[in-house]
């Protein structure tokens, strides 16, 4: 067999690998430079997986001699290889910025253990995403989040610690949840694998056992993707982790979870069961809710990191509106806006990491003037903000856009009122934003403790401008984002009844 014949395995295997040789390796530089070799790696897999199922075929990888689905089966198809893109196309900007911007947040003497559980984070992420064997989408998870709550606490700020600490509490509260859900699903069929689960549950009635699967897995994954109002880890954790890590996080771990629902919502349960239960209508009110309660909550912030922390819990519901519209419109827009938040907040954390590396801090009474200091660095927040909004010219009016049209489409244009409205919540907090940036003097004497660096800055620019990119060229973004609900779409018909 090739070599391209084994690249699904490879994807998980080579950032798994890397772990414990960084941890062997401890030199700084040295792991630094085996993780942007793994990072690069990853995305050249998972653009190569992307290029053989775009055309709508799915991989079908058995782990063994065990053929599916009673062996591990790793599934490629249009909807996980464009998850597959963000998350390595992800984690292959963040490496290279790391380099210079944890040498002031963590201490020396961490900076190995950073790139192993970055590792670790990146391999769980890879493989809850291509993974077709239930159980294995918890072990990636646990994999995933352990260590993040470690590369939260590595900070050297004090209050890492306790969002560290919250962060388990409630990632461990979402996991039994999780695992219990899959539990009661094997009960129910005696497969693990999503595909089979699926198949084997359209000759089961509807029953207690089920509908609690249902429950349970919700609220776990809920609590994984951040959904309002079991968001409350999300804001200490992206505020006081290292910058590189918010990054990462921001654009890729929820986006993750969410794709997780996704499979179990259409590929196992089926649309019919999410709607007799009121599932997707509880799923649309607490989506509501995050994007107009949480962009409430950011207006009032003081800490730019924070501020946008809460506009992620806000942009969560807005990908959540579109899978409880559920029409093929919908779900394009809810995979689209996976795709395009990842890249905004991605941009919009890496450029607050060069802002707390030059100036120290990212609380909005020392950015005073920022605009005339860091003149670029200010400009990528700008851009990154209205794409927050949604102004035209970027890649979140694009998702936006799909999502008013989608709810047009279902005959809801109360709506694509909501959306409109409450994307104006926005405007306030970026309007908070620019009169700090460049409307108020800088304090006297203000300077610039660091000069930005190049390994900071070419990634940082790689972002902000896909962020502009992918707002007026959505050939990439759209097509693969309209594939990929295509494929869900089709699931519907073999879903459980």
């Amino acid at each position: 067999m090739s070599l391209s014949s084994h690249l699904p395995a490879l994807q998980v295997v080579i950032p798994l690998a890397s772990a414990p040789l960084a941890l062997l390796i401890r030199q700084r530089h040295l792991c630094w430079a085996l993780m942007v070799f793994v990072s690069w790696v990853s995305l050249a897999i998972s653009i190569l997986l992307w290029l053989q199922v775009s055309d709508g075929s799915t991989i079908s990888y058995a782990m063994g001699a065990w053929a599916p689905p009673w062996g591990i089966e790793y599934r490629v198809d249009s909807l996980n290889a464009f998850i597959l893109v963000l998350v390595s196309g992800t984690a292959a900007l963040v490496v290279p910025f790391s380099l210079h911007s944890i040498e002031h947040e963590l201490h020396q003497q961490q900076h190995y253990l950073f790139h192993t559980m970055f590792a670790l984070c990146l391999a769980g992420l890879l493989g809850i995403t291509i993974t077709g064997d239930a159980f294995n989408v918890f072990v990636f998870l646990e994999i995933s989040s352990l260590s993040t709550y470690v590369l939260i606490a590595l900070s050297r700020r004090r209050q890492a610690l306790l969002a560290s600490f919250q962060y388990l509490m409630m990632g461990t509260i979402g996991a039994t949840l999780i695992v219990v859900g899959i539990g009661l699903l094997y009960l129910l069929t005696g497969s693990l694998n999503i595909a089979d689960i699926g198949t084997r549950l359209q000759s089961v009635p509807a029953n207690r056992a089920l509908y609690t699967a249902l429950a349970f897995l919700s609220i776990g994954l809920a609590l994984k993707l951040a959904l309002f109002p079991l968001h409350q880890w999300l804001p200490n954790a992206y505020t006081d982790a290292p910058s590189a890590v918010s990054a990462f996080l921001a654009a890729t771990a929820t986006k993750v979870a969410i794709y997780v629902l996704l499979r179990f919502y259409f590929d196992v349960f089926g649309l019919q069961l999410l709607e007799s239960t009121g599932t997707l209508m509880l799923l649309m009110l607490l989506a509501i809710a995050a994007m107009f309660i949480a962009s409430a909550i950011a207006i009032t912030q003081a800490n730019l990191k924070r501020l946008f922390a809460f506009s992620s819990v806000a942009q969560v519901g807005y990908i959540m509106l579109g899978i409880a519209i559920s029409n093929e419109s919908g779900l394009t827009a809810s995979l689209l806006h996976i795709f395009n938040h990842g890249l905004t907040k991605g941009a919009t954390f890496l450029l607050l990491g060069v802002v707390a590396y030059t100036i120290g801090s990212t609380d909005l009474d020392r950015l005073r003037g920022l605009g005339r200091l860091m003149p670029l660095t200010a400009f990528g927040l700008l851009l990154c903000g209205l794409s927050l909004i949604g102004i035209p010219g970027t890649s979140g009016f694009i998702s936006k856009w799909y999502l008013v049209l989608a709810a047009l489409e279902a005959g809801h244009w109360w709506l694509a009122f909501v959306i409109v409205v409450s994307s104006m919540l926005a405007v306030a907090y970026v309007w908070k934003i620019v009169e700090v940036l460049y409307l108020q003097q800088p304090d006297s004497g203000a300077h610039l403790q660091r000069k930005p660096v190049l390994t900071m800055a070419i990634p940082t620019t790689v972002l902000c401008i896909a962020t502009l990119y992918f707002g007026l060229d959505t050939r990439f973004s759209l097509g693969a984002a309209s594939a990929a609900a295509k494929v869900l779409i089709t699931s519907i018909t073999g879903a459980a009844p």
